[in-house]
């Protein structure tokens, strides 16, 4: 069993051996703590009933556990910050569940069985409600000491323009984070500071494709300071391939437009690097977060290379 916390919804599945999905859940995402809880076990009953048996879980969500205190840190979904929440869920379940970060699970999943799964270090991007990448070598989430490995967005955007130094505060306390600037709610907020059209983010990056000409320079703006970004990650661990994920990505040719632009800013005279859509699409973090039981996944990403 695989479940995603995101934001406005919590998706679960169940896989059978071969990765095909056998069982799908969907509900709102509630906004405490206590009924984030409840919502998750009752997910877990209902998948369960579902397939009659009890799965393994794994869980993605938008932050990480410290292993020293067993609490959530880094997550955008605030109300879960320090909160214990695998303790909670394991106790109120009766069995184990694997948590990781949802940018983690993306990237694993596209890089078992997705647009990943032909190169052994994969960088995963979610460009959604937030901004969060996964660095996954050899189908194994590189998580770091401090368990923040990928953690892209919240780096300052570099190469910035006269009119991006100063940048806006992000909730992380700092200023100019990648993520105050192309996550849904960033593209939207840079959008209005510029023009004073409220719209949000999906309005625009689809209106830039038909013609609309404020749409379409903030697509460009989005596209220009995604390169510039990704290119950094290029400079530092040079994937095999990087894979775009979350709702921003969805942009009919986005990830080509960036692929173009990227070697501006790598330190190489070659620039090979293939920038990619994900192929799993809403599903991609919900299958990475049943990946983390590595059996499966070992058994699936050794059977698609």
């Amino acid at each position: 069993m695989g479940i995603d916390l995101g934001g406005t919804k919590i998706e679960g599945v169940v896989l059978d051996a071969t990765g095909v999905i056998v069982a799908r859940e969907r509900i709102p995402t509630p906004r405490s703590y206590i009924t984030t809880l409840e919502a998750l076990v009752a997910l877990v009953h209902t998948l369960d009933s579902r397939v009659a048996g009890r799965a393994t879980i794994g869980l993605g969500i938008p932050g990480t556990i410290v292993p020293e205190t067993g609490r959530v840190k880094n997550a955008n979904s605030t109300w879960l910050i320090g909160e214990p929440l695998q303790a909670d869920l394991e106790a109120r379940l009766e069995r184990g569940v694997r948590v990781e970060n949802d940018a983690n699970c993306f990237a694993l999943s596209e890089a078992t069985d997705g647009a990943g799964a032909d190169g052994r270090v994969v960088f995963g991007v979610i460009m959604g409600t937030g901004v969060g990448g996964g660095v996954v070598i050899d189908r194994t989430c590189l998580v770091g000491r401090n368990r923040i490995g990928g953690e892209w967005g919240h780096n300052p955007l570099p190469w910035p323009t006269a009119d991006e130094l100063e940048g806006t505060l992000c909730y992380c306390g700092q200023r100019g984070c990648i993520e105050t600037w192309f996550s849904g709610t960033g593209i939207a907020a840079d959008h209005t500071r510029r023009t004073g059209q409220v719209r949000d983010a999906a309005d625009l990056m689809q209106a830039a494709l038909t013609g609309d000409a404020d749409a379409a320079h903030t697509r460009s703006l989005v596209v220009h300071r995604a390169a510039r970004s990704l290119a950094t990650i290029v400079n530092v661990i040079d994937p095999d391939v990087i894979v775009l994920g979350g709702g921003v990505s969805n942009s009919p040719g986005l990830a080509e437009e960036i692929q173009t632009l990227l070697p501006r800013w790598v330190f190489s005279d070659t620039v090979t690097t293939p920038v990619r859509r994900h192929v799993h699409g809403d599903s991609s973090g919900v299958r990475g977060a049943a990946w983390l039981w590595p059996s499966l996944s070992h058994s699936i990403s050794t059977e698609s290379v």
